[in-house]
């Protein structure tokens, strides 16, 4: 069987192209040209494919993507499997488009495939974090990298985030970083390479690599190893020499039938955020861009979900197409449910916000409908439209006992201003005094 990417070349138009065409009201012909340009992908492991998986597309013809990060710590809690279900359900309810389990303790493999088992979205891996799982990093070796991969690739993951980027000659550039190597994958294959003083075993067996993921059609992530963990290290000499790999990887890949999108950074100063997207771009030939964040201030911790937001945002109007969450809980512990759901929340604003900024089509169209049932005082129709309804109805139920007891689909004015104030019910009052007015001058 051939893969997406190799379907599109010929000028096939698959069952799943037409359903990412048909869920984002794209031209079906238009989202297999930039799919067999290397600018689009579906991340759909054939075997996944055949259980629940409903496929989405990432790329810059479609709307912008949100992935939303779970995963158990080591050691891992009693109920950990339950944990990350609860974590997966909350962010789907919120609308992330792709889950990542990025589990480090427990029995990776049961808690894959349970999530695997619920999961409706494409799914993405780390493999190298299973790989170091119970044995010191200097003892991998390429045999144990291909078995797990392999493994993974046989339960149904969609995505695997590889750090084949990072080669031997880039260290020495992050010795006078700020924060040095923050990618838990690229610190540990940099620790690899050091102890053994050979080059990234990833990128040495990539080859081997492409021919499994090819086999399932599985997307490569190429992963940012060397991304900045601190807006002083944004778009230094170690970030920008990595990015040239991965540009070499990404047509290495696509040149062997597999889709691939390129993860970019990090923690960016505002002002440094267009130029990063835009090197990306042109060095990776248009692939779909991932980043995480990029986070455009290192002081907000607690609030950094907000600091992600306001990156996202940005970085989707300059040109990528796929936004990782950050929560609130970031570079502080482990999110809890209600953490996922607030990260996934800000960062579907982003995305949302970025996708009206570049005019897609249709993109406003949700916002206009909640404008005209806000202005009608429609509350039903209003809440319904809202990103996070369960929480608008709560905070406006809120609201209007407190001023009353109306009640959320009655009340005949705003619930923040009360009956007095409101400005849409005295707007109201406005319109029929004007259309009295024409009439009587008519």
């Amino acid at each position: 069987m051939t893969t997406q990417l190799e379907s599109a070349r010929t000028g096939a138009i698959t069952e799943q192209v037409r359903f990412v065409a048909k869920t984002e009201n794209v031209d079906a012909e238009i989202v297999r040209d930039e799919l067999a340009a290397g600018r689009l992908i579906i991340p759909a492991n054939k075997l996944h494919l055949k259980t629940n998986l409903k496929p989405i597309g990432i790329g810059r013809v479609l709307t912008t993507k949100v992935n939303a990060n779970i995963g158990t710590s080591s050691p891992p809690r009693a109920d950990s499997v339950e944990a990350e279900i609860e974590k997966m359900q909350a962010a789907l309810a919120v609308g992330a488009d792709t889950i990542m389990d990025l589990s480090t303790g427990g029995n990776l493999d049961d808690i894959r495939c349970e999530l695997l088992a619920r999961c409706l979205v494409p799914f993405g891996t780390v493999p190298i974090y299973e790989v170091v799982q119970d044995r010191n990093v200097e003892d991998i070796d390429n045999k144990t990298i291909l078995e797990v991969i392999e493994k993974q690739a046989n339960q149904g993951v969609d995505f695997f985030t590889i750090h084949a980027g990072v080669l031997k000659e880039h260290l020495p550039l992050t010795e006078s970083r700020t924060a040095g190597i923050v990618s838990r994958g690229g610190a540990l294959l940099a620790k690899w390479m050091l102890y053994h003083n050979r080059q990234n075993p990833l990128y040495e067996m990539f080859d081997d690599l492409c021919d499994i993921l090819a086999e399932y059609d599985i997307s490569f992530s190429l992963g940012d190893g060397l991304r900045p963990g601190a807006i002083a290290d944004a778009t230094d000499a170690a970030q920008i020499a990595e990015l040239r790999t991965i540009g070499e990887l990404t047509q290495r890949a696509q040149e062997k039938g597999c889709q691939v999108m390129v993860e970019g950074p990090g923690h960016v100063p505002f002002d440094q955020i267009q130029y990063n997207i835009e090197i990306a771009q042109e060095i990776c030939g248009g692939a779909p861009f991932y980043v995480l964040g990029p986070l455009v201030t290192d002081i907000a911790a607690g609030y950094d979900h907000i600091t992600s937001a306001i990156g996202g945002t940005a970085a989707a109007f300059y040109g990528a197409s796929f936004l990782c969450y950050v929560t609130p809980r970031e570079h502080l512990g482990l999110p809890n449910a209600d953490d996922v759901r607030a990260g996934v929340v800000a960062t579907k604003i982003a995305a949302h916000a970025a996708d009206i900024a570049r005019g897609l089509t249709g993109a406003a169209e949700r916002d206009k409908r909640l404008s005209i049932a806000r202005t009608n005082f429609d509350w039903k129709t209003h809440l319904a439209e809202s990103l996070d309804p369960q929480r608008a109805e709560t905070m406006h139920d809120e609201a209007c006992k407190q001023m009353g007891g109306e009640g959320a689909s009655v009340a005949d004015y705003c619930s923040m201003c009360g009956r007095h104030w409101c400005s849409i019910r005295i707007n109201r009052e406005i319109r029929e005094a004007l259309e009295q007015k024409g009439k009587a001058t008519a």
